[in-house]
């Protein structure tokens, strides 16, 4: 049993062929999927497809990289309102991205700034709903961990895609956050992620896939699909020296005690 703790099933990549997409995780043996959103029409197209798939689950927030879509407190009420909804398990994809360019209508530091506060209240929320986050960084660690440690006491975090040392990561595995690796540690580059996923105790680290993006190999370069957390699981179990059979049920219990709603 393979548990993807991370994959866009609301992306319109999917659009075509999601039914399709649903049954080849099940026949790979995927018996639970967490869908994050990317802002809130997202949210509510993600909200009518797990009421509908018993196996689905879904993190509701804004990506930094879509807070351009926001401005005020009014978009908080809203997604507070659906992040009710008996389907939310988290809230995510939320976090921080200074490596794509400010959109228009922002310079580099007000850009900073809107993302920060989008964070802020969007984790003020989780602690309120008493959900953990599902956390995006890109080019941010130092900022991202300085705003998300102070929590810690509040709620968890998964550090989703991680791609950093097991040295840098410390800190929040000891404050009770999560790593989770994506099909990048089945690259013949894995660069440090490679030697975090070999190293990270058990009960500390997920799987995903970030579908339908980072296909793990022998599906790189293609589009990539929740079916493959289970070539990234093989791929682990391999590099950590355990069955693959250990190492899907380590994932899916951490996914489970960390995800609100996973029989």
């Amino acid at each position: 049993m393979f548990f993807d703790t991370h994959t866009h099933l609301g992306s319109a990549k999917f659009d075509a062929d999601l039914p399709a997409i649903l049954d080849r995780a099940r026949s790979a043996g995927v018996t639970r999927m967490l869908a994050p959103a990317t802002d809130l029409p997202n949210a509510r197209k993600l909200l009518a497809l797990a009421e509908k798939e018993p196996d689905v689950r879904v993190a509701v927030g804004i990506h930094p990289c879509d807070v351009d879509t926001v401005s005020g407190e009014d978009w908080i009420h809203e997604l507070r309102a659906l992040a009710r909804h008996p389907k939310v398990a988290a809230i995510g994809e939320i976090g921080l991205d200074y490596f794509h360019a400010p959109p228009e209508g922002f310079d580099l530091a007000a850009w900073k700034l809107h993302q920060a506060r989008c964070l802020h209240l969007q984790l003020e929320l989780a602690a309120e709903l008493e959900l953990n986050v599902v956390l995006h960084n890109r080019e941010s660690w130092e900022d991202l961990t300085a705003i998300v440690l102070p929590y810690s006491d509040r709620l968890r975090g998964v550090f989703h895609c991680y791609t950093g040392t097991l040295e840098q990561a410390q800190p929040l595995l000891e404050a009770g956050h999560l790593l989770s690796f994506t099909g990048i540690v089945t690259f013949k580059n894995p660069g440090p992620a490679g030697d975090t996923v070999r190293q990270v105790p058990a009960g500390h680290y997920m799987l995903e896939t970030d579908a339908p993006y980072l296909a793990p190999v022998p599906h790189r370069g293609q589009r990539c699909e929740p079916a493959y957390v289970a070539d990234t699981a093989r791929a682990v179990a391999a590099m950590r020296g355990q069955p693959v059979e250990e190492v899907a049920d380590e994932t899916t219990r951490t996914g489970q005690s960390f995800f609100k709603g996973f029989a």
